[in-house]
């Protein structure tokens, strides 16, 4: 068995030479460069190269400073490299192979009351275009439920951008006629993620933080570039550059959406009052991450400590979960916010919202104080 493992691992090496000799020699307007390099190398974490390099420098053998270290093998690394396949994780194999599997490589970087693999997020289908022609979607809330209405910002300074990557995402209770989750999508602004964040931007207001509100269709916008669901990041990387070009005070930006999960996820009875459970949505694949993960880890232990359990958690992106940089390259102060899912109702939203905005005031006249 070592021989025939020994006798693939010289085969691969052997292609990899002669692959670098034909790159190099045969077409030299293709060479490796160390971005290539670094690309490739980026898979691995820190103890699987470690381990690696243990193997040919002495210097990088940790065994002897602590025994429970386990090196991956060579072969496992080669695999990895290669193909994207971890042999010891059985979610490498399926993560591309079965519609929704790749959810489960999405990383708790904090995990809420109860997140765990089986009550990670879902990400919403895009909208069906009949579904949101549908009239219907736009003239039925509960009588109860008081829909928010932008406010004048009279603030010296805006320093908060909200805006929404899907602004179709909306919520089952507040549209006429629909039970289907999958189908929880309308473009009237009162009924879906936009009076999310109306309602975010009043009470940021009130508490004396300028705030702009981006309430763009992005549905709309995207059929006049003739664009696909898939760009819509794309489409707001626009929207929001402009904005911070007009405003380069506008430096926390916070884009909203709502999950997919059912109720019993995704809400939360504290002190008698229901709240829609929020959380935070980091992309690794830009350069401000470790600042964006500080931020949502900053974040979300104020609010645990206001009301535990409010948060599910903190969850990191790369390229192969979603988006994988949704747009945070743009500032060190960007967090994608998920408030409540499908099923949660504009009274346990409200609650959740007018919490965030009071921990999120205090925090931004924290570090307010410290740069001043």
């Amino acid at each position: 068995m070592i021989r025939k493992v020994n006798g693939y691992l010289l085969a691969i090496i052997l292609v990899m030479y002669f692959s670098i000799f034909l790159i190099n020699y045969l077409k030299l307007d293709i060479k490796l460069s160390s971005d290539i390099v670094s690309t490739s190398t980026k898979q691995l974490d820190a103890d699987m190269l470690s381990s690696l390099l243990a193997n040919e420098i002495v210097q990088f053998n940790l065994s002897d400073v602590n025994k429970e270290i386990v090196k991956p093998s060579i072969l496992n690394g080669v695999v990895w490299v290669t193909s994207n396949i971890w042999p010891n994780d059985i979610r490498t194999f399926l993560g591309r192979e079965l519609v929704g599997f790749s959810q489960f490589n999405t990383e708790i970087a904090i995990a809420g009351k109860g997140t765990n693999l089986a009550t990670l997020p879902i990400e919403s289908p895009p909208p069906n275009d009949a579904i949101l022609l549908n009239d219907s979607n736009k003239n039925s809330s509960s009588n109860e439920e008081k829909i928010e209405t932008p406010k004048k910002d009279t603030t010296d300074k805006k320093v908060v951008y909200i805006y929404h990557t899907h602004s179709w995402e909306a919520f089952l209770p507040q549209l006429s006629g629909v039970t289907n989750p999958n189908q929880a999508s309308s473009l009237d602004e009162t009924r879906n993620v936009i009076q999310v964040g109306t309602q975010l931007q009043n009470e940021l207001l009130e508490r004396g933080i300028g705030t702009e509100h981006s309430t763009t269709n992005v549905t709309a916008e995207l059929k006049k570039k003739g664009w696909g669901y898939s760009q819509s990041y794309s489409l707001t990387r626009e929207i929001v550059q402009e904005a911070t070009a007009k405003e380069n005070s506008l430096v926390y930006l916070i884009d909203i959406h709502r999950d997919s999960q059912a109720r019993k996820i995704t809400t939360l009875n504290y002190d008698g009052l229901e709240y829609a459970r929020l959380f935070f949505v980091v992309g690794k694949e830009n350069k401000n991450y470790e600042r964006n993960l500080k931020l949502a880890k900053d974040l979300n232990e104020r609010l645990e400590n206001k009301i535990p359990g409010i948060s599910r958690g903190v969850f990191v992106k790369s390229k192969d979960e979603g988006n994988g940089v949704y747009n945070q390259d743009l500032s060190s102060n960007s967090i994608l916010l998920e408030f409540g899912g499908v099923d949660n109702t504009q009274k346990e939203l409200s609650n959740t919202v007018e919490k965030f905005a009071e921990v999120f005031s205090e925090y931004y006249k924290q570090v307010e104080e410290v740069n001043n």
